[in-house]
């Protein structure tokens, strides 16, 4: 089922005595950029309020209800003059805790005058500010919390709120199917279920026994099409056609498991009791269910699940779950993000090719013939987000990195790709003493404000950053 569109809040915070009409027309054009953007506002109409904005107790009290009546994801406080810090306070005080709110200001149109109109916003942002400390209120600025509704960096900062929005929501929403249990030899795949319940996601288990089980019990002709297509999107020379079924009935099995309980990803036990029951490894089935928009997290790691799910809710167009695998032998800026072979294809530099497993197979804890379903492939250059939660006792934090895939030399089996983090080494020490696991999620593009906002101001997070600074620039 899809999810209801973000829909957010607007509250132009009015004071009487400055020109209404002035706060008309910023309130109308605050309304044309978000709506030119996609961005759902629900906002006071002039019938509900003076001028469709909100300037005392009563106002306040209608657009509360409102905005509580319309189920808002967020809100946005403009202060199209000076503005009123009460109203504004009795506006967001009932609303639900944790609601994420940005505060922006409109600026002046041109110098100021004697006998000119002004709003006096730079000086009123500020009392609304304190009245929502006051209050125990969280907010989020922009980067410039003065900024002219029809400049680029309001629609920006607009769009990124929205996205922090949806991270919020997600986050405190999230469903994520456990199938079957960590490997034992990997406490750093342990978690905390109850924790991570107060935190929000619900964790739905079901053992690899039924999953097993549903698999055998699918007809080879309910698959082909599914494995046809699997087939497309892959070099698959080296994989028998039986293997290539059975991966098409885990997919298949999976999928509708996922649908009928309404998960947002899946955190799955890949190895070895699959290769040793099924015959073949779940790698390729979880990098194209990973590209379908159902995030796989390998060996039964749920928070690892959560920063791939995070990842996708900031704007990402896919994540996956990564080893910090190895330093490069002549860079120390430069780390090997890998994994056995289950990255989504849609990240890859050229086409992946479906191989067998090249650790479980030749150390024999599996058969060779059982660990077809690796897929092979090289990310492609371009500005990375690397995202990790970790928590224990309801402690919460969340390590945010920015770096840049590119090419180089080096090469292994598997999925992975050469990042460069800006003083790896440092921040590798920092990730130690900081006691974060040895998995990261990670994605193409730049999510790390989104995230660092989200995670940080709403959610009640730590945040460790590292590489890049994440709001702008590029490789």
């Amino acid at each position: 089922m899809e999810p209801r569109a973000i829909k957010l809040g607007f509250l132009p915070a009015n004071r009487g005595f400055f020109d209404q009409q002035l706060a008309r027309e910023m309130r109308a054009r605050i309304l044309v950029v978000a709506a030119d953007l996609g961005v759902e506002l629900v906002c006071p109409t002039e019938t509900h309020t003076s001028g469709g904005c909100v300037g005392n107790r009563s106002e306040a009290r209608i657009c509360a209800e409102l905005f509580d009546r319309e189920a808002v994801d967020g809100v946005v406080v403009s202060a199209v003059n000076f503005g009123d810090e009460q109203a504004v306070a009795e506006t967001l005080r009932p609303l639900r805790p944790g609601l994420p709110v940005l505060l922006h200001g409109c600026p002046e149109d041109g110098p100021l005058s004697r006998t000119g109109k002004r709003r006096d916003a730079f000086c009123g942002l500020l009392s609304i500010a304190e009245a929502l400390r006051q209050i125990g209120r969280s907010y989020s600025l922009p980067q410039h919390p003065l900024c002219a509704p029809g400049s680029p960096g309001f629609a920006d900062e607009l769009d990124r709120f929205h996205s922090v929005c949806r991270v919020v929501r997600g986050i405190r929403g999230a469903r994520y199917g456990q199938v079957g249990i960590r490997p034992d030899a990997f406490w750093t795949c342990r978690y905390d279920e109850r924790a991570l319940q107060k935190l929000g996601p619900t964790v739905v288990t079901i053992d690899l026994s039924e999953i097993i089980a549903r698999v055998a019990a699918l007809p080879d002709e309910s698959v082909r099409d599914t494995a046809e297509q699997m087939a497309a999107g892959c070099a698959t020379g080296r994989t028998p056609p039986a293997a290539m079924l059975k991966l098409a009935k885990l997919e298949r099995v999976l999928s509708d498991w996922a649908a009928a309980e309404d998960l947002d990803g899946l955190a799955i036990q890949c190895w070895t009791s699959i290769e040793q029951n099924l015959g073949i490894c779940p790698c390729f089935v979880m990098s194209r269910l990973g590209d379908l928009g159902i995030p796989c997290a390998c060996e039964a790691d749920v928070p690892g699940l959560l920063s791939m799910h995070a990842l996708l809710l900031a704007g990402a167009p896919a994540a996956a779950l990564a080893d910090w695998n190895n330093l490069h032998h002549a860079d120390p800026d430069l780390v090997n993000l890998w994994h056995c072979g289950v990255y989504p294809a849609s990240m890859a530099k050229g086409r992946p090719e479906l191989d067998r497993h090249s650790i479980l197979g030749p150390s024999g804890a599996v058969e060779v013939e059982k660990t077809h379903g690796v897929v092979n492939l090289e990310v492609r250059e371009g500005d990375a987000t690397l995202f990790r939660v970790a928590g224990e006792n309801g402690a919460w934090r969340a390590l945010v990195v920015g770096g840049c895939f590119e090419s180089d030399g080096s090469s292994t089996s598997g999925s992975f790709g050469w990042c460069r983090v800006p003083g790896l080494l440092n921040f590798y020490r920092d990730v130690l003493l900081r006691q974060y696991p040895h998995h990261v999620a990670f994605s193409h593009g730049r999510q790390g404000a989104v995230l660092s906002e989200a995670f940080g101001t709403y959610l009640g997070f730590q945040i460790d950053t590292g590489g890049f600074e994440n709001r702008a620039g590029s490789c």
